[in-house]
């Protein structure tokens, strides 16, 4: 029996099984390619920026808040995009040869599926490997 002929047999079993590959895979490509620690550096950081931008009255203290914010965001964008660009070709190939296979037998739907187990499960992975 081919890997085609199971998903076909078992569709939304075969999704949840892809789902968690690669979303563990990406984690793993996450967790590799970025420096963790730095990474948590700055959600720390901006945790306490959004502590103090609770408290403050002064407009012009909460600019600059803001704009360190801002700052912080621009960093962790760019420290995810390699991971990104490593990942990008191979998803998109994969996705292409599962549109192929799940569309005849679920229609646009099967995707639906995909997104939800792979919320889930980009959620327990980030949690047990520890990715910031």
């Amino acid at each position: 029996m081919t890997i085609t002929e199971l998903m076909i047999g078992s569709p939304r079993i075969s999704i949840a099984v892809f789902s968690v590959i690669v979303t563990f895979v990406s984690t793993l490509a996450h967790k590799w390619l970025t420096n963790q620690e730095h990474l948590a550096s700055l959600k720390k950081r901006q945790k306490e920026i959004q502590k103090e931008l609770k408290g403050c009255k002064d407009e012009c203290v909460l600019k600059e808040l803001n704009a360190e914010m801002l700052s912080l965001t621009g960093v962790m964008f760019k420290g995810s995009m390699k991971p990104m660009f490593v990942t990008i070709i191979p998803f998109l190939i994969l996705f292409t040869w599962l549109r192929g296979i799940y569309v005849p037998l679920m229609g646009n739907s099967w995707i639906w599926y995909y997104l939800g187990f792979s919320i889930v499960a980009s959620m327990i992975l980030r949690k047990v490997m520890k990715v910031a």
